[in-house]
């Protein structure tokens, strides 16, 4: 039987020394604060998860290989120093009959260490002749309360992401429905000049080629998160009158895997906003190379921050939606927003 910690692995982005990985990371050749591609460490994320499912997995299937499923709440807890190395460290938390949820802990190591955030990443094992088959996986033994705690918290994740994914399902609460009311009848207002939802859109296109090939025929999760992830950002600042920058990821779900020669339709819309914090919802149309056919391979919700150069909290203008689609979107959003608020706060 293998323990969790058997199955740690660790990754050093080293931005204090080399001037190179440094450079590459950083958004503008400015002396700003937070001065960091969150994309690009989404990438590495994607990368560290993929490593750490797999090196569980083939001890026991040699032939196999994971894909990501999901991944599950990112809260950034401090702002990056692009002058500080970061460590990523992962590991497993919890087995399942062929999924795997791997935990993640990024930070910037010293003395004291700065906790950046952590997430889980879910993994599924995969194999035989078309490789699409599930691959059975013998349970972790945990060897002290701490890793059963870990795992305990793993297994909380998905039950509360399940939970939400049911309870947007169900139809407004009367606040909702007066929330909803509201912004529907100031857009009846004479001179009414708000921000309407079916305008806050952002959308880009993408060709798959070999470069981004990450195993064969199938296109590296990574990069594509990473592309959402930046059209989002791009997105937001429709909305931010000033800086906006990442507050949290609320989830990421990986629906249909994504080919050599696909072409890829990037939509982001702002679908809600409070306070200084702004929504985005980022979903991924797979279109094949033949074009017979049309999946959603991605959808994500990001949740970003609209702040002054010294990172403090500004307010963002209300939105207003005005269909039934746009109404759904922003009701999910609202309530994906209240149960990230119940994290934030702990920052």
């Amino acid at each position: 039987m293998i323990t969790p910690s058997e199955t740690s692995l660790y990754k050093t982005l080293h931005l204090s020394s080399d001037q190179a990985v440094r450079r590459r990371y950083m958004i503008v050749d400015e002396p700003i604060i937070g001065n960091f591609r969150f994309g690009l460490l989404l990438e590495d994320l994607d990368i560290v998860a993929e490593q750490t499912a797999l090196g569980y997995v083939r001890r026991f299937h040699g032939d196999a290989r994971v894909v990501t499923a999901a991944i599950d709440k990112i809260i950034v807890r401090h702002v990056v120093d692009i002058d500080r190395d970061i460590v990523i460290h992962a590991r497993i938390n919890h087995v399942g009959r062929s999924s795997l949820v791997v935990g993640i802990r990024v930070e910037h190591p010293g003395d004291p260490s700065t906790h950046i955030a952590s997430c889980y990443f879910t993994m599924v094992a995969r194999g035989g002749e078309n490789a699409e088959e599930s691959r059975a996986l013998p349970p972790l033994q945990y060897s002290d309360e701490r890793e059963q705690l870990r795992a305990d918290r793993a297994v909380a994740a998905r039950e509360e992401y399940l939970r939400q994914l049911a309870a947007g399902q169900e139809p407004p609460s009367r606040e909702e429905f007066t929330l909803l009311q509201s912004l529907h009848a100031a857009q009846e207002e004479p001179g009414f000049n708000g921000l309407k939802a079916g305008a806050l859109v952002v959308d880009g296109w993408d060709r798959m080629y070999p470069e981004q090939e990450y195993v064969p025929h199938r296109i590296f999760g990574g990069y594509l998160v990473r592309r959402a992830y930046e059209l989002s950002s791009i997105c937001s600042e429709l909305v931010a009158p000033d800086r906006s920058v990442i507050a949290a990821v609320n989830r990421i779900n990986f629906f249909h895997p994504v080919r050599l020669g696909d072409k890829l339709h990037y939509t982001c819309r702002v679908v809600y906003t409070s306070d200084s914090f702004i929504s985005v919802e980022a979903n991924i149309d797979r279109i094949s190379r033949d074009r017979s056919s049309k999946t959603l391979s991605n959808s994500c919700l990001f949740t970003f921050v609209n702040v002054d150069g010294d990172l403090r909290h500004r307010p963002v203008p209300g939105i207003h939606p005005a269909t039934y689609a746009e109404d759904a979107r922003y009701l999910s959003a609202y309530r994906s927003h209240q149960a990230m608020l119940g994290h934030y706060a702990l920052i």
